[in-house]
C-alpha cells in the first residue's frame, strides 16, 4: 500500500496509521477497506467508523488503541449519500440526477407536469411536460420512455391514459395533454392520480422505470399547478381490489385482480356516464338523456369496445320501461345523445328506481356486461341527491357524471343478449 499505511493486515487483524509525528494509530479491517480509492493520493474517508457498528473494546471492535469510544449512535451507511463519501458533486452543484444509481431518491429521473382540474367542465387536465435523468434500461444506455395514468381507486383499463414513446433518450420531452373526464369535487377528494414512468421492449414485457403518485386533494378548482418531483420505486397501495402478489414487471404491475370476497363499497370502477334527468310537468314524465361515456373498461382483443347503454325503470312488472341506444364503434369515450321519455305521475316515480347499463355489443355471442349504476331513493352518494334533486325541481334539466361499477344489477343479466 501506499502513503501512510504501515502494513497489510490479515483479516483478523487491525491496521496501523502512521502520522507525520510518528504516531501509531490502530484502525479495523473494515476502516482499512473503506479507503477512498478515487483518483488522487489514497485517504482514508473522513469519520468512516460513524458508520459501522461496534462489537465492543479490543481490536477488532476498534475499542483501544487510541480508537476512542463508540459514538452512543451509529447510523447505518446506508444513510450517507454516495455523493457525499466520495465527494461528488450534488445535484444542486449541477450533477446529473442519474449519475449515481445507488440513490433511490434520484437515481430514477425527474418527471415535470402540470395538472388542472376544471370543475365546470368536470374535467383533469393532466399536461406531461419532460423527464430528466432518468434510469437507462437498455443495453446502449439509454431507453424508450413513456408514461401512464391511473386513477385510484378504479379499475386500470377503465381510466388508462398514456403518451407516446420516445425512442433512445433519457431526457425525453412529450408536452402531450391529457384529460379525464367525468371528475367530480368527490374524485378530488378521494382519489389519487398514478403517473408512472415506463420504457417500452417490443421483445418482451415493457418495464417499470418509477413513478409518482399525487393526491387530486392538494389541486385546488381552476388552479394549475404545476410539479418537478423524483420518481419514486414502486409502492403498492390498497385499492378496490387486490394488487398480484408476484408482479412481474409493468404488466403484472398493472394488472389489479378482483377479489370474491370484496364488501360493500369496493366495487371496481369500470367508467363514467354522463346522464341528464328532468321530470316534465308539461308530458307528465321522465326524460332520461344518455349524453356521453368516458374511460370505458376494454372488452375485446383490440383495447377498445363497442358500448350501448340500456335503461329500465323498476320495478317493470310488464317489461316495457326498456330502452337502448345506438352501437358506437371501437371506442372507449362514446357520444349518444339520445333522449329517452317514459311517462309516470310523479309521486308514482318516487317509487321507482332508473337502472341504466352499459354493454359491449358482439356478434354472434352474448354481449359483455361494462358496468352500470342506479338511481334512486335506495341508491347511495351522487345516484341519490340527483334522483332527489330531479323529483325536487321539475323541469330542470340536472346534468351530472356517475361512476359505473363493476356489480351486475338484478336482472340486468338475463337481458345481456337483448
Amino acid at each position: 500500500m501506499m502513503g501512510s499505511l504501515a502494513h497489510t493486515p490479515s483479516p483478523s487483524q487491525g491496521c496501523c496509521m502512521r502520522g507525520r509525528r510518528g504516531d501509531r494509530m490502530t484502525i479495523n479491517i473494515q476502516e482499512h477497506m473503506a479507503i477512498n480509492v478515487c483518483p488522487g493520493p489514497i485517504r482514508p474517508i473522513r469519520q468512516i467508523s460513524d458508520y459501522f457498528p461496534r462489537r465492543g473494546p479490543g481490536p477488532e471492535g476498534g475499542g483501544g488503541g487510541g480508537g476512542g469510544e463508540a459514538p452512543t449512535h451509529l447510523a447505518p451507511l446506508a444513510l450517507a449519500p454516495p455523493a457525499a463519501l466520495l465527494g461528488a458533486a450534488t445535484p444542486e452543484d449541477g450533477a446529473e440526477v442519474d449519475s449515481y444509481d445507488s440513490d433511490d431518491a434520484t437515481a430514477l429521473g425527474m418527471l415535470e407536469f402540470d395538472l388542472l382540474y376544471d370543475r365546470a367542465s368536470c374535467t383533469l387536465h393532466c399536461s406531461i411536460l419532460r423527464a430528466k435523468g432518468l434510469k437507462p434500461m437498455d443495453f446502449n444506455g439509454l431507453a424508450d420512455p413513456y408514461v401512464k395514468l391511473h386513477l385510484l381507486p378504479g379499475a386500470c383499463k377503465a381510466n388508462k391514459l398514456k403518451t407516446k414513446t420516445q425512442r433512445n433518450t433519457l431526457n425525453p420531452v412529450w408536452n402531450e395533454d391529457l384529460t379525464y373526464s367525468g371528475i367530480t369535487d368527490d374524485d378530488i377528494t378521494h382519489k389519487v392520480l398514478r403517473i408512472a414512468v415506463c420504457d417500452e421492449d417490443k421483445l418482451s414485457h415493457n418495464e417499470f422505470i418509477g413513478e409518482i403518485r399525487v393526491p387530486l386533494r392538494r389541486l385546488k378548482p381552476s388552479q394549475k399547478k404545476h410539479f418537478n418531483i423524483c420518481l419514486e420505486r414502486q409502492v403498492p397501495l390498497a385499492s378496490p381490489s387486490s394488487m398480484s402478489a408476484a408482479l412481474r414487471g409493468i404488466s403484472c404491475y398493472l394488472k389489479e385482480l378482483e377479489q370474491a370476497e370484496q364488501g360493500p363499497g369496493l366495487l371496481e370502477e369500470r367508467g363514467r356516464i354522463l346522464l341528464s334527468l328532468s321530470y316534465s310537468s308539461r308530458r307528465r314524465g321522465l326524460l332520461v338523456g344518455i349524453l356521453r361515456c368516458a374511460h370505458l373498461a376494454a372488452m375485446d382483443v383490440n383495447g377498445y369496445s363497442d358500448p350501448y347503454v340500456k335503461t329500465y325503470l323498476r320495478p317493470d312488472v310488464d317489461k316495457k320501461s326498456k330502452h337502448k341506444t345506438c352501437v358506437k364503434k371501437k371506442t372507449l369515450n362514446p357520444e349518444f345523445n339520445e333522449e329517452f321519455f317514459y311517462e309516470i305521475e310523479l309521486s308514482t316515480l318516487a317509487t321507482k328506481t332508473l337502472e341504466v347499463t352499459v354493454w359491449d355489443y358482439d356478434i354472434g355471442k352474448s354481449n359483455d356486461f361494462i358496468g352500470g349504476v342506479s338511481l334512486g331513493s335506495g341508491a347511495r352518494g351522487e345516484a341519490r341527491k340527483h334522483w332527489s334533486d330531479c323529483l325536487q325541481q321539475p323541469d330542470a334539466a340536472l346534468e351530472r357524471w356517475h361512476a359505473l361499477t363493476s356489480e351486475l344489477p338484478p336482472a340486468a343479466g338475463a337481458l345481456s343478449s337483448a
